[in-house]
């Protein structure tokens, strides 16, 4: 194990722990993206960003922390494209259309409910994405983000940047709880992205630095990895 991995590992140990011992997530939160207390408020907060406001698209962590920004975004009319858990799936995404969705478009925020009305599609099935929300573990004021280890927010990212579907102003805001931030500097590797924004229930902060992957960093893919996820299958 790297000197890296260690770090990410103890400070992913941290948070959890520091968030399940003051009741800021549940119980059982280790190994996860916590869901916070908070969540609610968090996702009302990140919709007065302009950046939210202007977006179409929209694509979203499957998360249970996140499930208050999905549904906004269905509420608002957006188009969301959730990446399927541990993208196990050819077409990784689920399209949730809220025009198609109707009266249950609210429900179709839960990642359960998305799996029994909403389709998948493929990357080359995407349209450009306006807005990205992802779930961290940890992040630091410069927008670099630890999430729970399985590297599946990269990979998603790294996919749409590949299939040129990032735009210059593709925004990418993470929420979380206050004790999720870190005021440290915290290890990123040349394929992690950062995000824009961290949004809490309490206040928005915009990061200083921006960085974006251009594909997938196929050195950095595990065999272990590439069998679990169809999408990184290769002849």
């Amino acid at each position: 194990m790297t000197t890296e991995q260690t770090h990410k590992d103890a400070t992913r140990e941290r948070v959890w722990q520091t968030l399940e011992a003051s009741g800021a997530a549940p119980a059982g939160s280790h190994g996860r993206i916590p869901d916070f207390v908070g969540s609610d408020r968090a996702a009302d907060r990140l919709t007065t960003l302009t950046e939210w406001q202007q977006a179409n698209t929209v694509k979203a962590n499957p998360d249970r922390a996140q499930q208050p920004v999905r549904a906004h975004a269905l509420r608002d009319h957006k188009l969301v494209f959730m990446a399927v858990p541990k993208l196990a799936d050819a077409k990784p995404f689920y399209r949730l259309d809220p025009r198609i969705l109707g009266e249950h478009r609210e429900r179709a925020a839960d990642r359960r409910v998305a799996a029994e009305l909403a389709p998948t599609v493929a990357v080359n099935e995407l349209p450009s994405i306006d807005f990205i929300i992802c779930g961290s573990v940890a992040v630091n004021h410069a927008g670099i983000r630890i999430g729970k280890g399985a590297g599946y927010s990269d990979i998603e990212v790294a996919l749409l940047a590949e299939a040129g579907l990032l735009k210059p102003k593709t925004t990418i805001v993470t929420t979380v709880h206050e004790l999720q931030i870190l005021d440290e500097e915290l290890p990123r590797r040349a394929h992690d992205f950062t995000v824009d924004y961290i949004v809490t229930a309490k206040r928005v902060i915009e990061c200083a630095t921006r960085y974006r992957p251009h594909g997938i960093d196929w050195g950095s893919v595990t065999a272990e990895l590439a069998e679990t996820i169809p999408v990184l299958w290769r002849d």
